[in-house]
């Protein structure tokens, strides 16, 4: 959860907008009739990600209408409450392009949308375009995030698009409006469809950040209260005694960017089984090292077992995100973290 707002230094204008506008509430329409869609795009965006904004932060911004609000002297700004505002003034057609846009990649135009999206992502899409229309869409985007993108297309096609960025020429306003509207229609829109996240999986990732009692004590308050949510968490976690799963290829390269001292206070707490795996996977000189060093820690605290394997884990789904390594995940032996 979001952690409340309760310094009005550290917002922004957008923000401040969105925060005066949720206190006025849907009355105030005529307010949003005077923005233009940027301005729209821009307060709505600030909106669904406000959270919580403490009491004194609206007071200090509208002190005017403190009077007016709730009994909880605060205000939830969300994706629901922000598409209700705006379904009270736009067309619902509108409202849904804008707040997919909101839920999809970050940037104020199409271009800087499509340089925050994975360049593998990104490829997977335009591999199915004309190379002239791909080398549109390369030529607008930053060089480096191009350059990422070149190199996840096929070859051959790859070749092609660059062929014809070197013989662009300027391309005609009408050409570069039909693009976008391309992309924002059938390749942004999906995006953002596609990107909504699972309350379980956000809450399974928040539990793989506990400490292992923390965890052990808000499962079971959970499974008392909701069995079934408490499973579904239980089963999207990926917790250290799931690294057995990585291949001894992926083992090597986990090894090479953990630090040691961090290694050997995580296997401190590790199962034979899991140790053993590790130990294989170095050389003998290395694996005879690791067991010296864990042997001359002596007894170390359970709290700093825990945030060693919880930092082993992170660095082993950073991994996994840039491609050099395959994560099982715990709850199947075909699922799969990228």
């Amino acid at each position: 959860m979001k952690a409340a707002v309760t310094d009005i230094a550290k917002l922004a204008g957008p923000e401040k907008a969105a925060i005066v506008l949720l206190a006025l509430g849907e009355d105030h329409t005529k307010i949003w009739e005077a923005l233009d869609d940027e301005e729209i795009k821009e307060v709505s965006q600030a909106m669904a990600s406000l959270g919580t904004v403490s009491a004194s932060v609206v007071e200090e911004l509208l002190v005017e209408f403190v009077s007016g609000m709730s009994s909880t002297g605060a205000i939830m700004g969300s994706y629901e409450q922000t598409q209700r505002l705006l379904m009270s003034f736009m067309a619902p057609e509108k409202v849904d392009q804008l707040m997919e846009e909101i839920r999809g990649p970050a940037g104020r135009t199409m271009w800087d949308k499509l340089g925050n999206v994975n360049e593998a992502v990104l490829a997977n899409y335009l591999k199915n375009e004309y190379p002239q229309t791909v080398a549109v869409v390369l030529s607008k985007v930053k060089s480096d995030h191009a350059a990422r993108v070149l190199a996840c297309l096929p070859e051959d096609f790859a070749l092609e698009c660059v062929t014809r960025m070197l013989r662009m020429e300027p391309v005609q306003r009408e050409i570069l409006d039909k693009i976008e509207q391309t992309l924002r229609i059938e390749f942004m829109s999906n995006l953002a469809r596609t990107s909504k996240r699972d309350s379980h999986e956000m809450m399974a990732e928040i539990f793989n950040n506990f400490d292992r009692q923390t965890e052990a004590r808000f499962i079971a308050a959970l499974e008392e209260r909701n069995r079934e949510a408490a499973e579904r968490i239980r089963a999207l976690m990926f917790v250290f005694e799931d690294l057995s799963k990585l291949d001894p290829g992926g083992v090597q390269t986990l090894l090479r960017a953990t630090g040691k001292e961090q290694l050997a206070l995580a296997l401190k707490g590790a199962s034979d089984k899991l140790r053993e795996m590790f130990f294989s996977n170095m050389s003998e000189r290395a694996s005879k090292i690791m067991r010296e060093d864990m042997e001359s820690m002596g007894p170390v605290r359970l709290k700093d077992v825990d945030q060693a394997q919880v930092a082993m884990v992170q660095i082993a789904k950073d991994l996994a995100a840039k491609g050099e390594i395959m994560l099982a995940g715990s709850g199947s032996d075909d699922e799969l973290i990228y």
